[in-house]
């Protein structure tokens, strides 16, 4: 498995269905530069653990619009069973109007370069990546099939993130936004566990 922490994400243009549901066929992942993305990777449409994690990101959809990161969801069906299964009910196993991209990846291609692909079964692992404004991995996860990933986590990150980058603060174990972070130095740290050790 790589490890694609501090290197540039890598780029694609494949066919989206956009959160209008109006078919974006040359969606490009580089013309999102400037914004802070979470990319994820789940197996395929119509299937079981998926649905509830692409209705879990929809619903905090706009909390992740407020950090200026947008989401973008890729699997290895067609743009077509992604427009199909975003017009099934939700009751019905369906998705329903969730208001991000959906990016098909049928070459398998995308999968690939983020090492998420399981060569023999032809589809992804579930594989969540932040990348910043500058188009680079800060925050990688991978998941097994049966697994199903923690949205709230992944809104966690990117608020640990942006908050380095705004306060030059490192995030300690457990940190949420408005909580204690500490200077990387020796004086930082001691100062923060000595506050805050017993709290871990």
């Amino acid at each position: 498995m790589s490890v694609l922490v501090g290197k540039p994400a890598p780029d694609f243009t494949a066919s989206a269905v956009m959160g209008d549901n109006s078919i974006n066929d040359k969606f490009k992942l580089s013309e999102l530069r400037g914004k802070y993305v979470v990319l994820f990777f789940y197996p395929l449409d119509f299937t079981f653990v998926c649905p509830t994690e692409l209705i879990a990101f929809n619903a905090r959809l706009e909390e992740f619009k407020k950090r200026n990161c947008e989401v973008i969801a890729v699997s290895v069906d067609s743009k077509f069973s992604h427009l199909a299964w975003k017009n099934t009910a939700v009751e019905q196993g369906g998705i329903g109007k969730v208001g991000y991209p959906i990016v098909s990846d049928l070459t398998k291609s995308i999968a690939r370069d983020y090492d998420v692909h399981i060569e023999g079964a032809g589809i992804a692992l579930r594989g969540s990546f932040l990348i910043d404004k500058n188009g680079v991995v800060q925050h990688q996860v991978i998941n097994a099939l049966p697994l199903g990933r923690n949205v709230d986590e992944m809104l966690r990150m990117v608020d640990a993130l942006q908050h380095f980058e705004q306060a030059g603060e490192v995030c300690p174990a457990g940190w949420n936004k408005g909580k204690t972070a500490m200077k990387p130095n020796a004086a930082g740290v001691s100062g923060f566990l000595k506050e805050n050790a017993s709290k871990l």
